[in-house]
């Protein structure tokens, strides 16, 4: 089953056990090594850099970013 499949699957939980089920998957990542987290940091990374270079994602400067979010807040 891969995580679409299962993520699908959990939504149609409801809500009780939804809120379990995110409660223990948010438990299970308190148990990871630094090497653990590491590592996931950097495969995220590698994925971005990866739609970055595809162009299925596009970057903003900063400031722009900033900017923006902070105009959503007001």
């Amino acid at each position: 089953m891969s995580v679409e499949e299962l993520k699908a699957e959990a939504l149609r939980l409801n809500t009780e056990a939804r809120a379990y089920l995110a409660r223990a998957l948010l438990a299970s990542l308190d148990a990871l090594s630094e090497a653990e987290i590491e590592k996931l940091w950097i495969d995220e990374a590698i994925c971005r850099d990866e739609e970055l270079d595809s162009g299925a994602a596009r970057a903003y400067p900063a400031d722009d970013v900033l900017a923006r979010a902070r105009a959503r807040r007001n």
